[in-house]
């Protein structure tokens, strides 16, 4: 018996391996906005989005003899950031802040033209702080270990991709994801922060030695 459970085993880790195997790199802008209310629960309305840079890399592997479907794993640095005034007490602010996070997703190929490919993708990411300063007029306070911002950010993310091999071992792929937060806050602090965040993205999906893969 434990011999025909080790033939089973070897077949399955075999027909895994025949599955795409495959590294990702990716680069872009993050436009993030953040919904915020103070400690007297009381939303800033005029806080306004602004452009940042993240980056990724990962791996990923289809999951399905059809190579329609694909499972990621991955680590990435992105960049939040948001300004706003008061005009009524004279105040401006600016948020300047770096998560480095983990995430996993699926990809669903959507349907294919000639080469170029497209998908569709869903994610969760964890991501934590490792920078972050918050600039009222004149003052910047840096806010790694401030308890409504140094929780780890709980994202959720949907969006579509481009794909279109260069070679026959890596493709170039574009896409775009829309993400939201869960709530940011302590059981300690009535402050609570949420971020939105629309990204735009390049990247490059390179073939593992042995996945003999067509794009």
């Amino acid at each position: 018996m434990l011999k025909n459970y080790t033939i089973a085993a070897v077949i399955l880790l075999t027909g895994l391996s025949s599955f795409g195997q495959q590294l990702y790199f990716e680069l872009g802008t993050t436009l993030s906005s953040f919904n915020y209310e103070n400690s007297q629960g009381r939303p800033i309305d005029n806080l306004l989005s602004q452009s940042k840079s993240y980056y990724g890399m990962g791996y990923r592997q289809s999951i399905n003899s059809d190579r329609t479907l694909f499972l990621s794993i991955g680590a990435s640095y992105t960049n939040y950031g948001a300004i706003g005034s008061e005009p009524s007490i004279d105040n401006y602010f600016e948020w300047d802040l770096s998560y480095i996070g983990a995430k996993a997703g699926l990809g669903l190929k959507l349907f294919q033209l000639r080469d170029l490919t497209f998908l569709a993708n869903l994610s969760m990411a964890s991501e934590f702080l490792i920078r972050g300063t918050q600039t009222i007029n004149n003052d910047v306070f840096n806010l790694v270990g401030e308890k409504e911002f140094n929780n780890n950010i709980f994202f959720l993310r949907g969006g579509l991709e481009m794909q279109y091999p260069i070679s026959r071992s890596t493709a170039i792929f574009a896409g775009y994801t829309y993400g939201k937060s869960l709530l940011i806050s302590s059981g300690e602090i009535s402050e609570k922060l949420t971020f939105n965040a629309h990204q735009f993205g390049l990247g490059f999906i390179i073939n593992l030695p042995r996945c003999y893969c067509s794009y």
